[in-house]
């Protein structure tokens, strides 16, 4: 049997890749910024594995805001 569906490390992937154009329109001291932001939420991929919907955002935005 396979998953339904993927891990979170996989998505969490495809989601930064979504959001490239947004990046690339930001200046580079902004990227540098998103770019951390998006490296906070790999900490977080084991617990957000646990999430029951398969929304990708909503545990990503979780990781950003309880970092720290």
């Amino acid at each position: 049997m396979g998953r339904t569906i993927p891990s979170f490390r996989i998505a969490t992937v495809v989601e930064e890749k979504e959001w490239k154009s947004f990046r690339n329109s930001l200046d580079k001291s902004d990227r540098k910024i998103l770019d951390q932001t998006f490296s906070v939420t790999y900490l977080y991929n084991s617990a957000s594995s646990y999430t029951v919907k398969p929304v990708r955002l909503q545990p990503i935005l979780m990781s950003i805001i309880f970092h720290d």
